[in-house]
């Protein structure tokens, strides 16, 4: 998949990876470009995952370590008190919070094979990433960026 970049004097051509990195043809590299910008493509259910305030994403975390799923269970009620998500935008409150809930019920029912168990860790994680990448951690409330 290649695209024309810029203008038409250029003549440069962005091209995309199976990673979603795209890089520019004809400059050095050991992967043959120069990686311009790296985008990590989520699927619904983790774009869904909501950006809460710190202290609520750690007791979330730390109710999925020991409860497979009861922190994504709650998360999923933070996306209707206001919580953003990626999703939000596209899909609405109520059909992201259905994907919350969808996850954690996903956590909850494989947890005896201990999948649900290591996706439930991970799912706390990337909860607790979200908020301190927003710059939830100092305010306690999500703020605009």
């Amino acid at each position: 998949m290649a695209q024309k970049e810029g203008g038409t004097g250029q003549g440069r051509i962005k091209t995309e990876d199976s990673f979603g990195a795209k890089a520019m043809s004809g400059a050095p590299a050991a992967g043959g470009g120069v990686v311009v910008e790296v985008r990590e493509k989520k699927g619904p259910l983790r774009a869904a995952i909501p950006t809460m305030p710190f202290p609520l994403a750690v007791i979330c975390l730390f109710l999925n370590t020991f409860i497979p799923g009861l922190g994504t269970f709650i998360s999923a009620f933070t996306v209707l008190c206001g919580a953003r998500s990626d999703l939000v935008s596209e899909r609405g409150v109520c059909c992201v919070f259905w994907l919350n809930v969808a996850a954690a019920l996903i956590q909850i029912l494989t947890a005896v094979i201990m999948v649900g168990w290591i996706m439930s860790i991970f799912w706390g994680m990337d909860m607790v990433i979200l908020a301190t990448s927003s710059g939830c951690r100092d305010q306690g409330v999500p703020q605009d960026v």
